[in-house]
C-alpha cells in the first residue's frame, strides 16, 4: 500500500545525483564503413564533450583528454566537428580553432591564429572532393566591429594555415554542402531581421580548383525559399541530386531541386529550427531511399524504430542507419545497423517513477488551440494526502521557437517524483506544426505565449488534476521571460523560476549577440520605432503586478541574455520586498553545463518551492538566502 504524503515532499530516487552522475550527453552520430562516431558531452567534466568512436565493438576516445569539441558560432554553436575517411576535423572551445586528427592520433592545426582572442570561429564542416580543402562556416570577430562578419570559408586540411573565402556579403550563411562528385557545392543564406526559420534562401555555385590550386565558384544560382519560406538542411543524394527541407505548404516536408512538389510528405512535419548547426532529421541510404523522423502532434516518430519516441542526428552509411534515439523510459542510444552500440546507462530506479506523459489539446486566447505534454506525480510508494491535489509546475521552453522535447528527461521526474505535477507548454510559436503555428507567436511575444502557459494550468485545475492555490512556472532564456510576463501580468502563478530570462526588451534589443540582434524585430515589432511596445511588454516596467515569489538563476558569463538583466529584475523585487532569490553562477554562460552547478540550481529551486509553501523540514540546514519571505 502507498503511503499518504504532502506532495513536493515525497523522498525520491531521482536524486541529482541520478540526473548528473555518469550521465552523458550524446549527439551528432556519424556513421562510417563499419564504424560510427559520436559527440559525448559530460557534465562531470564541466560540460567537456568528445568524439567518441566505435569500431568492431570497441569504443575509444579520439580526441585528447584535454578537448573540449565546442565551436560558439552564433554564441549557440553545433556543427563544431566532421569526420571522413577515418580524419575527424573539429574546434576546441579554447581557442576556436580547427584541427584535424587521423590514426595516429596527434592534432593537427589547420585553422590560422586570429588577431583576437577566439576571434576566428567555424561550424557545419564538410571536404571537398579531392580532402585537400575543408569547406565551414566561418565568423570573424575584431576589435571595434560592430557585429561579426559571416561567411563560408575553405581551410587547407594540409595543416599550412591557409584558408580561402568563398562567399560573403550576406548576413548569415549555413550548412554548406559538396556534391559527391565535387563539382557543385550548395548553402543556406538570410538577412536581418530574419532567423534560419523564417525567410532563408538556398543557393548552389559550381565548385572548381584552378591550377594554382586555389578553389573559385561559378555560377551562383538560388534555387530555393525566399519570402515566406524556411529552408533547411539541403543535402546532395549519393547520385548527386540536391534535396531540402521547405516549409513552402506550411509543414518542412522533403522537395528536390527543380520540383515544386514536396517528394516525401509525411504525417507531420521533418524539419527542425536550427537554432545549433548540425541538425540531420532525414537522410538517403545508397540505394537511394529517403529517410525522415517527424514530429507529430508534440510527438516524433520514425518507421521501424517504435521502441523510441524521439529521434535526432538521423545519417546513413551504405544502407545502414545510424542515430540518436531516446524513449521515456530509457536515456539517449546510439543506434547503428539495427542494433545499440551504445546503450544508455541503468538508472536503477523503479520504472513507476517513469510514467508517459498525456498529450493535451486545449483552449486558449484568441478562440484558439494550444499543446502540451502532462505529466502526473509518479511514485512506486507515495501518493497525495486525503483530499490533496498536487502542485502544478508549467514548463516554458526556451527559443521561443523550440519545442518540448518527446523523451526521458529526468529534470522532468524530478519533480513528479516528488509529487509535482509537470506540464511542459507548445505554446503558439513552437516548433513541429507547421509554419503558420510557429508564426502565431509574430508580433504577439509576451502576450501568446503567456496566454498559453496560462491556459494549461487553468485548463488542468478546471479539470481536477491539480491545486489550483499551488501553481508555478519556470522556463529558461526565452522561456525566464515568458515566466516573467505571466508573474507580472497574470495574478495566476503561486511561485516561479527564471533561469537567464529577459526582463527588460530593450535593453536585450541593444545589448545581445549578432544571431539574434533583430530577432525581437517579429517577435516584437522593430526598434526603436516599436518603442512603446518594448516598454509595454518589458516585465522590468511593471514592478506593481509582481507579488508572487520568484527565483532567479544565471550564469556570470552570459552572452545572449546577460547577467545584467537578472540582476535588474532580482534588484527590483528586492526594492519592492517581493521574496526573491538570486543565484549567479561564475563561469557559465547560457545555459548551465558544469554538475555541481546544474546540482545546486535544482536543489534551491526545490527548496525555495518548498519553503513558499510552508513544507520545508524544521531540521534541514539551507543556504538559501530568500528575501522576505515571512517564515
Amino acid at each position: 500500500m502507498k503511503q499518504k504524503t504532502a506532495c513536493g515532499t515525497w523522498e525520491s530516487a531521482v536524486t541529482t545525483e541520478l540526473l548528473l552522475d555518469g550521465a552523458k550527453g550524446i549527439s551528432e552520430v556519424i556513421p562510417g564503413d563499419n564504424t560510427c562516431w559520436w559527440a559525448e558531452s559530460r557534465p562531470s567534466e564541466s560540460g567537456r564533450t568528445a568524439i567518441m568512436r566505435w569500431l568492431d565493438g570497441g569504443i575509444q576516445e579520439v580526441t585528447p583528454k584535454d578537448a573540449n569539441v565546442r565551436t560558439t558560432v552564433h554564441e549557440y554553436g553545433g556543427g563544431s566537428w566532421w569526420v571522413d575517411s577515418g580524419v575527424v576535423f573539429y574546434v576546441d572551445y579554447a581557442d576556436q580553432r580547427v584541427r584535424s586528427i587521423a590514426e595516429d592520433g596527434k592534432p593537427l592545426l589547420l585553422s590560422p591564429k586570429p588577431e583576437t582572442d577566439r576571434g576566428l570561429r567555424y561550424a557545419d564542416f564538410r571536404l571537398t572532393a579531392d580532402k585537400k580543402w575543408l569547406i565551414s562556416v566561418g565568423e570573424h570577430h575584431s576589435q571595434g566591429q560592430k557585429e561579426p562578419a559571416n561567411n563560408i570559408v575553405a581551410i587547407a586540411t594540409d595543416g599550412s594555415l591557409k584558408m580561402i573565402t568563398l562567399l560573403e556579403g550576406a548576413d548569415f550563411y549555413g550548412s554548406p554542402r559538396v556534391s559527391p562528385g565535387g563539382d557543385r557545392i550548395s548553402w543556406v543564406q538570410w538577412n536581418h531581421p530574419n532567423m534560419p526559420w523564417d525567410d532563408t534562401e538556398l543557393w548552389v555555385a559550381s565548385l572548381a580548383t584552378g591550377d594554382d590550386g586555389e578553389l573559385t565558384l561559378s555560377g551562383h544560382k538560388q534555387v530555393a525559399g525566399g519570402k515566406g519560406i524556411a529552408i533547411v538542411q539541403p543535402e546532395f543524394s549519393p547520385d548527386g541530386q540536391l534535396y531540402y527541407l521547405s516549409d513552402v505548404n506550411d509543414l518542412w516536408h522533403l522537395y528536390r531541386e527543380g520540383e515544386d512538389e514536396a517528394v516525401l510528405s509525411v504525417d507531420g512535419e521533418i524539419g527542425y529550427p536550427p537554432w545549433v548547426f548540425g541538425l540531420s532529421r532525414y537522410c538517403f541510404t545508397d540505394s537511394g531511399k529517403a529517410v525522415a523522423a517527424r514530429f507529430v502532434r508534440g510527438l516524433e516518430e520514425l518507421d521501424g524504430a517504435d521502441q523510441y519516441s524521439a529521434f535526432h542526428s538521423l545519417r546513413a552509411s551504405g544502407d545502414s542507419l545510424a542515430y540518436v534515439g531516446c524513449s521515456w523510459f530509457r536515456e539517449a542510444a546510439v543506434q547503428y545497423r539495427q542494433k545499440e552500440i551504445v546503450q544508455p546507462r541503468d538508472l536503477g530506479i523503479d520504472p513507476a517513477y517513469l510514467l508517459e506523459p498525456e498529450v493535451i489539446e486545449y483552449p486558449t486566447s484568441d478562440n484558439d488551440q494550444s499543446y502540451a505534454l502532462y505529466f502526473r506525480p509518479a511514485h512506486p510508494d507515495c501518493e497525495p494526502l486525503a483530499d490533496e491535489k498536487p502542485p502544478l509546475l508549467v514548463l516554458a521552453h526556451g527559443g521561443p521557437t523550440s519545442a518540448a522535447r518527446s523523451h526521458l528527461n529526468l529534470a522532468r521526474q524530478f519533480w513528479t517524483s516528488r509529487g509535482f505535477a509537470v506540464v511542459d507548454v507548445n505554446y503558439r510559436g513552437s516548433s513541429g506544426f507547421g509554419r503558420q503555428y510557429r508564426k502565431k507567436l509574430e508580433g504577439q511575444w509576451g502576450v501568446a505565449d503567456v496566454a498559453d502557459c496560462v491556459n494549461a494550468a487553468r485548463f488542468l485545475a478546471e479539470r481536477g488534476d491539480v491545486d489550483p492555490e499551488r501553481l508555478l512556472i519556470r522556463g529558461g532564456s526565452a522561456g525566464g521571460y515568458t515566466v516573467l510576463c505571466a508573474l507580472a501580468f497574470h495574478d495566476v502563478f503561486s511561485a516561479g523560476c527564471s533561469l537567464y530570462g529577459v526582463a527588460d526588451l530593450e535593453a536585450l534589443a541593444t545589448d545581445t549577440h549578432k544571431f539574434e540582434s533583430r530577432y525581437l524585430d517579429n517577435l516584437v515589432g522593430r526598434y526603436p520605432q516599436d518603442k512603446d511596445i518594448y516598454r509595454a511588454r518589458s516585465p522590468i516596467n511593471h514592478l506593481e503586478g509582481f507579488n508572487a515569489p520568484m527565483i532567479v538563476l544565471q550564469g556570470s558569463e552570459d552572452a545572449i541574455v546577460p547577467p545584467n538583466q537578472s540582476r535588474m529584475i532580482v534588484d527590483a523585487l528586492d526594492k519592492r520586498k517581493v521574496p526573491v532569490a538570486y543565484i549567479e553562477f561564475e563561469g557559465e554562460q547560457h545555459g548551465f553545463r558544469k554538475a555541481e552547478n546544474i546540482k545546486r540550481a535544482l536543489h534551491a529551486e526545490l527548496e525555495f518551492y518548498l519553503r513558499v509553501f510552508g513544507l520545508m523540514p524544521d531540521d534541514q540546514q539551507s543556504d538559501l538566502e530568500i528575501k522576505h519571505l515571512a517564515s
